[in-house]
């Protein structure tokens, strides 16, 4: 009774050991048959055809392949993928837009940091603007009055030639120095007004170009 109790368990033992080999084996088979049939193929030759249309193959890519553009063969010379030829025109231009996006997203990164927003920054318009209008209402007043110290002085001279006499030294001086003057804040003038069209023009491509940042 003994022995038939060892034996059979003996045999199912052995029974539950095949069955899980069994199954190890199936599995492994399909892990691989799953395997190869999902591999992509591998390219082996490179084809292109040269500017006569004879068709020129081999096992790596050579300028010339790039040159006329070519295709990526298997073993059973089967197409995989068709590349185009190099066009150094295109590629220049594509680099050149890649160069101008980046220089537009650096200044983009500039301006948030300058400014923040369209509000911020036209705060900041105005008050440059207050500013150089007020230098620009001093240097008016200024020439305003050196016109009118022009107007009193030329009155003397000509009341000196009027008399034949010579005119003074202090006279002369004041005619030159008046005349420089006058010169000299004409030019302020003239370049606080370009400064302050400048400003505007400036502000006015900041604050757009924060719009649209703002709006995307």
């Amino acid at each position: 009774m003994s022995s038939s109790l060892k034996c059979g368990f003996r045999v199912s033992h052995f029974i539950t050991i095949t069955r899980n080999y069994i199954c190890v084996f199936f599995l492994l088979v399909f892990c691989n048959t799953s395997f190869a049939l999902t591999e992509q193929p591998k390219a082996v030759w490179y084809r292109y055809y040269d500017k006569n249309g004879v068709a020129n193959v081999s096992t790596s890519v050579t300028p010339e392949h790039i040159r006329y553009g070519y295709e990526a063969l298997d073993r059973n010379m089967q197409v995989l993928k068709r590349n185009r030829p190099y066009n150094a025109t295109a590629d220049v231009q594509q680099s050149s837009h890649r160069e101008s996006i980046a220089r537009q997203r650096e200044q983009d990164i500039k301006l948030k940091r300058a400014y923040g927003s369209t509000k911020i920054a036209a705060v900041k318009r105005d008050q440059i603007l207050a500013n150089l209008k007020k230098q620009l209402n001093y240097q008016q007043e200024q020439l305003k009055q050196l016109q009118q110290d022009k107007i009193g002085f030329k009155r003397q001279e000509m009341e000196y030639h009027r008399k034949g006499e010579v005119l003074p030294p202090q006279l002369k001086n004041n005619l030159e120095n008046n005349a420089k003057n006058i010169d000299n804040v004409k030019r302020t003038v003239e370049s606080l007004r370009n400064a302050y069209h400048k400003t505007e023009v400036e502000y006015a491509d900041i604050i757009n170009r924060l719009k649209i940042l703002e709006q995307n």
